[in-house]
């Protein structure tokens, strides 16, 4: 009896797991039916008025991305002493130092050897 009742939970977990797994195709199928159909009325209506049939494209300009990354700095608000040291610093190169820049803040050390 308890080999029969294992058989049958398998039978049944295998049954549900088809059952979802074709719902879940037929879902995106239906979803890439229905844009299909979308695209292809908006092509007709394009061809139908004269208008050129445009690509749809995402959006997306990879250097307007970048340049959203290093807007100016006055974009952002700044106090205290951020705001003194921002005015005080260079502005050149993104805010990095020039080769020819001297470092002021670093203290030497004697070398150790071992």
């Amino acid at each position: 009896m308890n080999d029969f009742l294992t058989l049958l939970v398998r039978w049944s977990l295998r049954l549900v797991m088809l059952v979802a797994a074709t719902v879940f195709f037929l879902c995106l199928l239906a979803a890439a039916s229905l844009l299909a159909l979308v695209w292809g009325a908006r092509a007709l209506w394009a061809r139908l008025t004269g208008r050129p049939v445009a690509p749809w494209v995402m959006g997306v300009n990879p250097r307007a991305a970048w340049s959203s990354v290093y807007r100016s700095r006055a974009a952002w608000p700044a106090s205290g002493a951020d705001a003194k040291a921002e005015e005080e610093t260079p502005r050149h190169r993104g805010g990095f130092l020039r080769s020819n820049a001297e470092v002021v803040d670093v203290q030497p050390r004697e070398v150790r050897e071992h």
